[in-house]
């Protein structure tokens, strides 16, 4: 998970969202949304690299329908074609363990995602 600091200009990682349920992953995503003040949530849009969106997407498109209903707030999808592998390049290039990147993949992809919205906007 990332978020945008207030003026929507760059992106911060937050600790992952371990999955469980989908009841339980909705539940704990609208205690983050309400914390933390959201006002629009971004989610990955898992499509396939010729632009077109199969089994994944499908779901993730009734996820991000799911959590609308339970936040009230506007859910957007977002291509994120590349962004594990361009986070999987940079903590490479950083020299940090293999350990160390198998878990900040996520986060870092998270990052990259948002960063691509705010940079578009």
């Amino acid at each position: 998970m990332a978020i945008s600091d207030p003026l929507g200009l760059t992106a911060q990682g937050l600790p992952n969202l371990e999955r469980t349920t989908k009841r339980a992953d909705l539940s704990e995503l609208a205690r983050q949304v309400e914390e933390r003040d959201v006002s629009l949530i971004l989610i990955g849009n898992p499509l396939h690299m010729s632009g077109v969106e199969g089994r994944q997407s499908a779901w993730v498109r009734e996820f991000a329908g799911a959590l609308t209903a339970r936040v009230g707030r506007p859910v957007r999808l977002w291509d994120e074609r590349l962004t594990t592998v361009e986070a999987s390049r940079v903590l490479r290039a950083s020299g940090i363990s293999i350990a160390k990147r198998a878990r900040a993949v996520d986060r870092l992809s998270a990052v990259i995602l948002l960063q691509s919205y705010l940079d578009s906007l």
